[in-house]
């Protein structure tokens, strides 16, 4: 069994790409009032908003837990609207040996979707794929959009 897996979602959005892109990229810790249950705290640890080599600090919420979890910016594509972040120190990696989070805004005619890749690589055979956190994006996701439609 391998330890090694990618998932992958696509959600269905009203608020046009680059709105979303703009928050995922340079606008992050708005997350945390938009969605203060599920994302209460977004921090900026090293480096500016929107720029390769930052520093986000994530306290977001799952199952009724608090997690935390620092990730750098590892890439940033305005062509594709696409951000990957790699989690450096936290919760996530006390099961994870690696992990990575790659939002991309995508514009398919009058449609907008966002599609989320998690790549990870587990500890142990016994670790579960991060499922609860693919669907915790998911809504984060709904959450988001229907913030930056009334906005």
């Amino acid at each position: 069994m391998s330890l090694v897996g990618k998932l992958s979602a696509e959600v269905l959005v009203v608020a046009p790409h680059d709105k979303h892109h703009g928050v995922w990229v340079g606008r992050p810790h708005h997350i945390s009032n938009v969605s203060p249950s599920k994302m209460p705290k977004v921090v900026l640890h090293a480096g500016k908003w929107g720029t390769v080599g930052s520093v986000v600090e994530w306290h977001y919420v799952v199952d009724g837990k608090v997690h935390v979890t620092k990730e750098v910016v590892e890439a940033i594509n305005e062509e594709n609207k696409t951000i990957t972040y790699r989690a450096i120190e936290g919760d996530v990696l006390q099961e994870y040996k690696s992990f990575k989070v790659i939002i991309q805004s995508i514009s398919k005619g009058e449609a907008t979707w966002i599609h989320w890749t998690l790549e990870y690589e587990k500890l142990n055979k016994n670790i579960p794929h991060p499922i609860k956190l693919l669907q915790f994006v998911i809504h984060l996701s709904e959450e988001l959009d229907d913030h930056l439609v009334q906005a």
